[in-house]
């Protein structure tokens, strides 16, 4: 079983979701909120160590019309020091809208604000997941199934 850890890195919190390759599905798994980036690394640790992904993926956010904005290389940083730090393959992946696709589907499963907050970053995690597992899916000829 080939599992994938997703983040949707913030300054404020990072959404984590975790996959699986041949299923080819997404899930919310936590966020991690924490400042501090020993806090952040000493979590990421331990998820990495339960989980034991064969490879990592960092939303990338970009602008509408694709141009780098004010997080986008934060977020490459961020994925290079994953690199570094737990010697797996980290893929960027475009997360545009992710977050507005993200509050969408917590509200149409009638959490109330709260429960959206608490849970929106790692919902943008699977989101930004599972369109890493979609195209890996299609670039390998993989039928869902």
């Amino acid at each position: 079983m080939r599992l994938v850890l997703a983040f949707d890195f913030g300054i404020r919190r990072i959404g984590v979701a975790v996959g699986e390759m041949m299923l080819g599905a997404a899930h919310p798994l936590t966020t991690i909120a924490a400042e501090a980036n020993d806090a952040r690394f000493a979590a990421i640790g331990k998820l990495i160590e339960e989980w034991r992904p064969a490879a990592l993926v960092v939303g990338l956010p970009l602008s509408l019309d694709g141009a780098p904005g004010d997080m986008t290389e934060r977020c490459q940083r961020f994925a290079r020091q994953l690199e570094g730090r737990y010697h797996l393959p980290v893929a960027l992946v475009d997360e545009r809208l992710t977050s507005v696709e993200a509050e969408a589907r917590l509200r149409d499963r009638g959490l109330d604000w709260r429960r959206r907050k608490a849970t929106l970053d790692a919902e943008a995690a699977a989101i930004v997941l599972q369109a890493y597992l979609d195209s890996h899916r299609h670039e390998h000829g993989q039928a869902r199934g």
